[in-house]
């Protein structure tokens, strides 16, 4: 029994010593402030592997369709940077209030970003608020 015990020890000492990907944002929160309708959507979240150990994201999904996250492609290796690419649909005229969820073997496994902003119906409107 003491035997047993020693190796399940051994054993869980040996796994929290492993190599471990992990994942830190330079921004949970990417703000689009107030965008015209139509305009480029596209923007994104910088990361970096912190970790000792590859990152790999094996998923990234938003709260609805209108707005289409773009993973990396293949394993960040300790210290890299990446990118994760989401592209809003500008033509939905009103607030952005949206989650993005990143799925992946870091320590934190799932994480939640933020998109927020405001798409004005036209340029004037937008003018108006600067003059």
């Amino acid at each position: 029994m003491k035997k047993l015990v020693l190796v399940a020890i051994m054993a869980f000492v040996g796994f929290s010593a492993m190599a471990q990907a992990k994942i830190t944002f330079k921004s949970d929160t990417v703000d689009y402030g107030e965008i015209a309708k139509g305009s480029d959507g596209v923007r994104v979240f910088e990361f970096t592997n912190t970790g000792d150990a590859p990152l790999i994201i094996s998923d990234v999904k938003s709260s609805c369709g209108c707005t289409v996250p773009k993973k990396p492609d293949g394993a960040i290796a300790p210290g890299a940077s990446s990118t994760i690419e989401v592209k809003y649909d500008t033509n939905r005229v009103g607030p952005i209030r949206k989650t993005v969820t990143v799925y992946s073997n870091a320590v934190e496994s799932i994480k939640a970003l933020k998109i927020k902003g405001e798409v004005k119906s036209d340029a004037k409107s937008m003018l108006e608020k600067t003059e």
